[in-house]
């Protein structure tokens, strides 16, 4: 009986934090509009969150590029099939690589920096001092960062790919010898704008709402001490990395799971 009353308690619990965390989403979405009527909080937001996010986007696509290039070079060359590697590299870049490993990269960097920044804020009473004042914090504070998140990461995904593409050009045509026109001219026959690039959007902007949600709940909810900071943003990484990987496979599923 005490087992079953122990899950019975982290059950609850379990519930009570999912349905905290819910009204906080719900919070956020009903603050958007007014944040997107003061915009310029809005591109502050994604400047500090994509601008500086540039030179890891940037360095680890090109560095995916090459690896993907020489490692599907030498995985089609003994079936005859090596002027359809840049057929697959672009799918494999836009359809999976470049929005997952542009939303890990995400919460590891800029989803940290959120999640220190807002329970800075919160150690320094600063939105207790917002409150005094009736400003409301999640208005002012949260849902612009939310919505700069947002935007900023497709645009960091779509960066992501199109850097890996040219360093796979680089490796498969400039250093291995493969044919430029083969490697562009199939990837351009068998490519769909909507299938591909379309549904590899559609993924980096779900996992910018949950990257950008769990460094802002975290935050928000830490406790108001060094300790408390410094694990709000641990959490932060191993949770949005695993709703990413979790959120990934459904979104696949559903995406591609038809001819």
């Amino acid at each position: 009986m005490e087992h079953v009353a122990s899950i019975g308690r982290f059950t609850l619990r379990w519930l009570q934090a999912l349905g905290h965390a819910a009204y906080f989403f719900v919070d956020l979405l009903r603050f958007t509009p007014a944040a997107l009527r003061r915009f310029s909080l809005v591109v502050t937001q994604i400047h500090a969150i994509g601008n500086r996010s540039l030179v890891i986007i940037v360095a680890s696509g090109l560095a995916v590029g090459f690896v993907l290039a020489l490692q599907m070079y030498y995985a089609l060359v003994p079936y005859g099939a090596d002027e359809s590697l840049g057929l697959v590299v672009n799918l494999s870049l836009v359809r999976e690589l470049g929005p997952v490993v542009t939303a890990l990269l995400f919460a590891g960097r800029a989803g940290t920096s959120l999640t220190a920044e807002i329970g800075l804020m919160k150690a320094g009473e600063q939105l207790a001092a917002m409150e005094l004042m009736a400003v409301d914090p999640r208005s002012r504070v949260l849902a612009p960062r939310f919505i700069g998140g947002v935007i900023s990461m497709p645009i960091l995904a779509v960066l992501f790919s199109a850097i890996g593409i040219i360093g796979a050009y680089v490796v498969a045509v400039l250093l291995i010898g493969v044919d430029a026109g083969s490697f562009w001219s199939v990837m351009q026959g068998r490519v769909s704008f909507v299938r591909d690039v379309g549904n590899g959007i559609v993924k980096s902007i779900a996992f910018g709402v949950v990257c950008t949600f769990v460094a802002l709940y975290q935050g928000h909810e830490t406790t108001a001490t060094p300790e408390g900071v410094a694990y709000a943003t641990t959490r932060t990484v191993v949770i949005a990395s695993l709703a990413v990987l979790g959120l990934d496979f459904i979104l696949t599923a559903l995406m591609f799971s038809t001819p």
